[in-house]
C-alpha cells in the first residue's frame, strides 16, 4: 500500500520534471530571436536569464524535496513491514581473508532458506575492508529459533570450500541483530566462521 502510494507521488512528479527540464532549453530559442533586438534599446535578456536560473533551482529544490521524501519513505516502510518487537537482521562481515575468497553465503532460519546471496568480487573487497553487509532482515516471533549460514568460497590452495556455523538464538522482545563473520584461524591455516549475537 505504502509501496503504490510512493509510485503515484513519483508518477505524479515526473511530468513536472519533463516541464522543468524542458521549460528553459526550449524557452531559450524563442528569447534569443526576440531580445536580440530588445537589447540594443535597453535589454531584457538579462532579465530573462535570472529567470532561468531561478527556474533551475526551483527544480533542483523540488528534486532534492522528492529524495528526502523516498529516503523517509523508505524508512517508514522498514518499520511497518518490521516492527522492531519482532525485527530480526543479519550481517556478514570479513576479517583478513587470506584463507577464505567468498562466494555466497546462504541463511537459514528453522530450517527454512529464508536467504541466499551471490558476491561480486567488489563486494568481496569492500568487506575485507571492514564493511558489513545486511544479507537478511525479516520478523521473527518471540520463542527459540535455530539459524544456519551457510559460506561458499574458496579456501586454502584455491579449492572450493563449504562450511556452515549454527546459533540456538532467544527472540524476545525488541530487535535482534546477528553477525556472521568469516575470519583466519592462522594456527589451523584455516577459515574460521563465527555466529554471534549483538547486544
Amino acid at each position: 500500500m505504502l509501496r503504490q502510494s510512493l509510485f503515484k507521488l513519483i508518477a505524479t512528479m515526473l511530468p513536472l520534471f519533463a516541464l522543468f527540464a524542458t521549460g528553459p532549453a526550449s524557452a531559450q530559442e524563442p528569447t534569443a530571436a526576440t531580445t536580440t533586438p530588445l537589447s540594443e534599446g535597453g535589454g531584457s535578456a538579462p532579465a530573462t536569464e535570472d529567470n532561468f536560473k531561478s527556474l533551475d533551482e526551483e527544480v533542483q529544490a523540488l528534486k532534492k524535496e522528492v529524495l528526502d521524501l523516498n529516503r523517509e519513505l523508505f524508512v517508514l516502510e522498514e518499520e511497518l513491514l518490521f516492527p522492531a518487537n519482532t525485527q530480526v537482521a543479519v550481517f556478514v562481515s570479513m576479517d583478513v581473508g587470506e584463507f577464505f575468497a567468498l562466494d555466497s553465503v546462504t541463511i537459514k532460519l528453522d530450517n527454512k532458506e529464508v536467504a541466499n546471496y551471490l558476491y561480486t568480487e567488489r563486494e568481496a573487497q569492500a568487506l575485507l575492508k571492514g564493511g558489513v553487509h545486511r544479507v537478511f532482515i525479516g520478523n521473527l516471533k518471540a520463542g527459540e529459533h535455530e539459524l544456519i549460514a551457510l559460506f561458499t568460497g574458496q579456501g586454502p590452495n584455491a579449492r572450493d570450500y563449504r562450511r556452515g556455523a549454527t546459533i540456538k538464538l532467544e527472540k524476545g522482545v525488541g530487535a535482534k541483530y546477528l553477525e556472521l563473520k568469516i575470519s583466519d584461524r592462522a594456527v589451523k591455516a584455516q577459515p574460521e566462521f563465527i555466529v554471534k549475537e549483538w547486544e
